[in-house]
């Protein structure tokens, strides 16, 4: 492995394990001292790459907006819609999302940074909000600073909210009522019924496989070819494609 490859990994460890301590006690309990102790590497290491703790802050706060990607729709109010589940979805998962997160809405002594992920995903529902306006599918005369400002607050305590009963487990289904509320106060209205409240077929997470018992499993008979799973299952009936 080359030095730059051992240093980005070195980096890349560093910024996932401080993102599970911040996102786990927050900026002003964490200490380097616990960052350290889960990556196996030294603070000679660690200060090669983040001369102190904010500097860590500060780059998962850039990891994210590196990261964050805005659905292409054809209908520009799906997209901001789908948008805000992907986020959703990446709060569940990515511990460094969580973190930044964190890290923006958190009273600490950390500098309040001069965007946070909630800005950075303001800008892009602003922008594509623009976009809905101009191809007729926003109501006439919405402000569409406000209506941005109410989309990131509205997700915001949601997310709260989620994080705080189910520790985001039903998230989604929280965005989906969010938009159940919002969409009469922003679409026009023939639009609404063309619009998915829910997450796209292709951004929801797959369940991981269930082993099977012992007890179940059949050998395979040696000299035998294996039979492909695909095989075995019954062709599913046809389904209508989803709205997008």
């Amino acid at each position: 492995m080359g030095k730059q490859e051992r240093g980005t990994r070195s980096r890349l460890s560093i910024l996932e394990a401080a993102a599970r301590v911040f996102d786990a006690r927050g900026f002003d309990a964490a200490s380097t001292n616990e960052i350290l102790a889960s990556t196996g590497l030294t603070r000679g290491a660690l200060y090669h790459h983040f001369p102190s703790k904010e500097a860590i802050a500060v780059a998962l706060l850039a990891a994210h907006d590196e990261a964050l990607v805005v659905p292409d729709r054809q209908v520009k109010l799906q997209s901001v819609i789908d948008l805000t589940f992907e986020f959703a979805f990446r709060l569940q998962r990515d511990p460094v999302l969580r973190a930044s997160v964190r890290l923006a809405v958190e009273q600490t002594s950390f500098p309040r940074p001069v965007t946070t992920p909630y800005e950075q995903s303001g800008s892009a529902i602003h922008e594509l909000l623009k976009q809905a306006q101009q191809q007729g599918e926003i109501l006439p005369g919405v402000d569409l600073v406000e209506a941005t400002s109410i989309i990131i607050g509205a997700f915001t305590g949601m997310q709260v909210m989620s994080q705080m009963y189910t520790n985001r487990s039903d998230l989604p289904e929280r965005v989906s009522t969010m938009w159940r509320f919002l969409l009469p106060g922003l679409a026009n209205p023939g639009m609404i019924s063309h619009l998915r409240i829910t997450p796209a077929p292709e951004s929801t997470p797959k369940p991981e496989p269930t082993p099977k018992p012992e007890s179940e499993r059949v050998e395979q008979p040696a000299g035998e070819p294996a039979v492909a799973p695909a095989q075995l299952r019954t062709p599913a009936p046809a389904r209508s494609s989803a709205r997008s």
